[in-house]
This record gives structure tokens, sequence and C-alpha cells, in this order.
């Protein structure tokens, strides 16, 4: 934490500008920004020329399923997938077993991030049918947000009584993370699809399942009641074009009610399925064509406002069921989200400091990130830096994931992460993960979303 950096002649993306400039590195901060700086006695001064340098990845939304559930993925293996794929900060969900429902169970998942996470670390707190006592006294500075389950999927953290959504949007002290599919309309597009094909029912047949009208109908709901009640509202892994015009258009700033999208629904679509099958099952269900074309239109216009990857490790034994109904629904994504993030780049998709702004400095200020998200002088030295101009060959041999496959395998991506630093310390050099110790909780500014 103590070593000064300086890096030289990199091309820095931030804010919305793309500019040649020096920065400098001390004690875990940005010291100093500018077009030449000398390098202090005994610094390390890396030739960063024709590199970008960007902000580290805040992805807000992952599963890495400690405790109970670490046959898939643990905070300790998943955190390192993540500094390795540029994500230098996570925000980790609460449907873990037991789910993060009650203060000490979040108490238990900060000790265990303290000990083992690579990256730095914050938590939801987990809504129930039943525990708004423990929401109304959420301390603000404790956790991240509030998930909300207002579909089921997976855990058993369903909340569907009304007058408890109710109490929710109007009293949560924190921005309200909301995952939205209707279950009962899931419940009637699956009792369908069991008529017409028994318990055999096709990989196909997911999005028809879970399908655009069970996603439009649980977030007009969700952002109902946010208006209804003027709850600060976050609706999670949007994933249809019809859901779009629930949401405003334009910068984030200002915005009560933000939206989200995941990397995957960017990038397949339903022809996926045939070759991927169930790798690529998750919930909300990856949809049409059109969709994903939708869903890169609205992070130009800014009705999404993050990208994030909704991580979600499952073995590939429990993948490779040919049960539909019994194979799991989840990606693992954390490691390769800033590359293909950075391929709808290549392909002239969304500009640079688009993505760059919808994967870092919006997700600091969605959920008020105290001094991180951006290159400013002051803030922490949370960096990544990319070439644009080399390749990586998405393999298996690469994943970090303790589930060790990728949905991406077989792709080649116009890119590479050459290092990942987190507060100033080189955590990942372009191939090898380093113990760095530095990792921190997040801590919050509610002043700040």
């Amino acid at each position: 934490m103590n070593s000064t950096t300086v890096f030289r002649n990199a091309i820095l993306v931030n804010e919305g500008q793309t500019i040649e400039l020096d920065l400098l590195v001390a004690k875990g901060r940005i010291e100093r920004i500018d077009p030449s700086i000398t390098a202090p006695p005994h610094a390390q001064v890396i030739d960063a020329a024709g590199l970008h340098l960007l902000p580290g990845v805040i992805d807000d939304q992952v599963h890495f399923r400690e405790p109970g559930l670490t046959h898939k993925g643990n905070i300790y293996s998943e955190s390192r997938a993540a500094i390795a794929g540029g994500v230098t900060s996570f925000m980790d969900m609460p449907n873990t077993s037991p789910p993060t429902t009650s203060f000490d169970e979040l108490a238990r998942k900060h000790a265990i991030a303290a000990e083992n996470s690579a990256a730095n670390y914050g938590f939801y707190f987990g809504a129930t049918n039943d525990n708004i006592e423990a929401i109304r006294s959420l301390d603000p500075t404790s956790v991240c947000g509030l998930k909300v389950f207002m579909g089921a999927s997976t855990g058993n953290m369903l909340v569907d009584d009304e007058q408890t959504l109710a109490a929710i949007f109007r009293d949560s002290p924190v921005v309200i993370a909301t995952h939205c599919e209707s279950t009962p309309i899931i419940q009637r597009n699956l009792a369908k699809a069991r008529e017409k094909y028994g318990e055999n029912i096709p990989i196909t047949e997911h999005p028809e399942i879970r399908s655009m009208e069970a996603c439009y109908v649980s977030t007009e709901l969700a952002v109902g009641l946010a208006r209804e009640y003027g709850a600060q509202l976050h609706v999670l892994h949007i994933s249809t074009s019809r859901e779009l015009e629930l949401f405003e258009p334009g910068p984030m700033e200002g915005k009560s009610i933000t939206s989200e999208t995941c990397v995957h629904y960017l990038h397949f679509s339903e022809r996926d399925y045939e070759s991927r099958g169930n790798l690529i099952k998750c919930n909300p269900s990856i949809k049409g064509e059109s969709d994903k074309r939708a869903l890169i239109g609205a992070l130009r216009n800014g009705r999404i406002d993050i990208i994030a990857t909704d991580h979600a490790p499952h073995t590939l034994d429990e993948k490779a069921s040919n049960d539909y109904l019994s194979a799991p629904s989840g990606l693992p994504l954390v490691q390769d989200v800033l590359l293909a993030g950075l391929e709808l780049v290549q392909d002239g998709a969304l500009e640079l400091e688009t993505l760059v702004q919808r994967m870092s400095h919006n997700p600091a200020t969605r959920f008020g990130v105290c001094e991180r998200g951006f290159l400013r002088e002051g803030y922490r030295a949370d960096l990544v830096v990319v070439d644009l101009d080399n390749v990586t060959h998405i393999i298996r041999d690469r994943v970090l994931s303790r589930c060790g496959w990728s949905p991406f395998e077989g792709r080649l991506f116009r890119s590479r992460i050459q290092s990942t630093w987190i507060n100033g310390v080189l955590a990942f050099d372009g191939d090898v993960v380093i113990e760095h110790g530095a990792a921190q909780r997040l801590e919050y500014d509610r002043d700040n979303r």
C-alpha cells in the first residue's frame, strides 16, 4: 500500500475523455494526473505507451456462493477471477446458504471477505416476506443495497406479499435492487410447456417460459412502487426491449430509478441455445436478437445505466444435465466481462468512454461508493491497463472461477488485460494473479448516489 508507481504515456479514459497523460500512484491513491510527471525516488515506472488506463470495473451484481454453496465458487476463487478480468470491486448477492437476511449473516460475510477477498468487496442485504423490521434498521453505510427478488430464482427469497413490498419501497434506507420476473406468469408458461413436451422440455423453450411478459409485468410493478413511494430503485439484468420504455434516457445523475443489463444479454441471443444449451441458461432468460440490439442501443442513449455480470458459477456436471428443469441457471462471467465489453467497442457498437461510464463511473455513483470508479486525484488507485491491439483466446485453461468454465469458450476477444491494480498494488500482471493483500471493504456516501 505504500508503494509508488508512475504510469507514463498512458491513454487515460475517464469521465468522457480519452487523453494521453501520466498518472502517479502513492500510498494506495491517485496522487497526481499530469501530462508529464517526474518519478519520485524509488518509484516504479511503467511505460504504458499505446495502452489504455481505465478505472477498475465495479461489478454490482455477483453471486460468489459463500457461504453454503462453495463447491461452485467462493469469495477467494471468484474474487481472483474478477481481478484477472479487470473487476476491482464487487457487490455480492444475498441468496447464499444461509441467506444474508440477518445482521449476523451480513457480519459473517464481511469477515470471510476481509480474510479471503482479492478485490474490494461489498454485500447486499436480502429482503424476505418477514424481515421488514431488520430492513428498517439497516445502517446505510453497512451494505451496498437491498436485494428484492420479485420473481423466484436461485434460492428461496421470493418477496410476493403486497404489504411487504409496499413497506420495503416506502421504508428502505438504501437503494433497492430488484430481480424482476413475474412468478405466476412463469408458472403458467411452464405448465403450457409441460403440456406440450411433458418433462422433456427443450432449452429453447427457456425464453418462452421466462418470457418478455414475465419481465415487463414485474418491472412495471417495481417502477410503479418506486414512483408511488419515492424510492431509490435499481432494476437488475434488463433482458427485453419492451422493459426499456419504463426508463428515462440520458445521464444517470439525478435519476431515482435506474437500470442495468448484463454482458451475456449483449453477446448471446435465443439462436445460441442450440449450440450452447444449458451453459447459457440464466434468469432472466437470454432472449431475441432484436432484444440484444435494443439493449445495446439503450446503453448508448442512457436508458440503461450500468453493465454488470450477474456472475453465477455452477459446475459443468450441474450444467450438463439433459433435464431442462434440473439444470441450474447462471453463468460465470467476472473474468470475461471487461473483454466482452471491449468487443462492443471494437465492433463500433459502443464508445470506449461510454463503456467506462457504464462499468465504472455509474456503479460507483449509483451506490455511493466512496473514492472509487474514477481516475481522480485523491481517489483509490483501482486501475486496469488494457491493450486494444492484442488478443485473448478464451480457453478453459485460463478460467480461474472454481466452476472451471466460461460461456465464451472458443471465442477470440480482440483486447487483452495487461494488469489490474487494487488500491495501488499490482494484483494481476496479465498472466498471473498476485497475492497482494490490498483489498478493502467498500465504503458508501449515501449523499453521492
